[in-house]
């Protein structure tokens, strides 16, 4: 990285992916290697494969079959199991891949910490606002829940890769918010 700035903002795009993964696995992955394709994002030879059209492919089929998977209300708690972990490790890549040039103990450290966390802790607000819709409504909601999941996947995303301080700070409100609600039902 040429300065603290610079490592900031990747930081803050890769924190941005990761909560982002936290709400859909695929989503910021494909849309991190169609960036990468079209030159909005540079991450380097290393993660050149992110890019590749065999793993783009793959990465869009993995996305439309987990948008769908969401959307059948028993099958998306049952998901979690998976996306749960897999939510930690996409949030660890995609921001390890944001710091692509830092030195790499500080690239790993902070992809662990910052990105596999930030990771985790969205995906467990999901798998709870789930777990309440399908206790409150018996899982007819829960549609409505996996189509507010994939915005905010979406949107934060293109966030993340175009404004990632923004991307940070809608996570952050979107926390805030959810705290705030919880604290008023409890």
């Amino acid at each position: 990285m040429d300065s603290e700035l610079e490592l900031i903002a990747a930081l803050a795009a890769g924190v941005g992916l990761a909560a982002a993964s936290g709400f859909r696995v695929f989503v910021p992955l494909f849309a991190v290697g169609l960036a990468m394709r079209t030159g909005w994002v540079d991450a380097g030879a290393e993660w050149a494969w992110a890019a590749e059209p065999a793993s783009l492919t793959i990465l869009g089929i993995a996305v439309i079959a987990e948008i769908g998977a969401y959307f059948v209300p028993w099958l998306d708690n049952a998901l979690d199991a998976l996306a749960t972990p897999a939510a930690v490790v996409a949030g660890t890549v995609l921001t390890a891949l944001m710091l692509g040039d830092a030195p790499a103990a500080l690239q790993w450290a902070l992809a662990v910490v910052a990105g596999g966390g930030t990771a985790g802790l969205v995906q467990t607000g999901s798998v709870l606002v789930r777990g309440a819709s399908l206790g409150t409504t018996g899982g007819l909601g829960n549609p409505l829940v996996a189509l507010g999941e994939l915005v905010m996947s979406a949107l934060v995303t293109a966030l993340a890769i175009v404004a990632p301080f923004l991307a940070v700070g809608l996570v952050l409100v979107a926390a805030a918010l959810w705290l705030r609600r919880r604290r008023r039902t409890a």
